[in-house]
């Protein structure tokens, strides 16, 4: 069965920390204040920061593990 991952639009992102506060495993960090960062070993797919981010630049894509 195929995983969802969150990926974030950096060129979009504006670094607001919406998506990190709704994370359940902690899996989004912004480096440097620039932009959301999306660790793919922690992220379960639930799209929690998705439905969250006000600028909807946060995806979940299908992968292949």
């Amino acid at each position: 069965m195929p995983k969802r991952k969150a990926a974030v639009n950096i060129q979009e992102c504006v670094a607001c920390g919406c998506c990190i506060k709704v994370c359940p495993k902690g899996a989004i960090t912004v480096p440097k204040g620039i932009s959301a960062k999306v660790d793919e070993a922690l992220c379960v797919g639930c799209g929690k920061c998705a439905k969250e981010c006000p600028a909807s630049i946060i995806t979940l894509e299908v992968t292949e593990k």
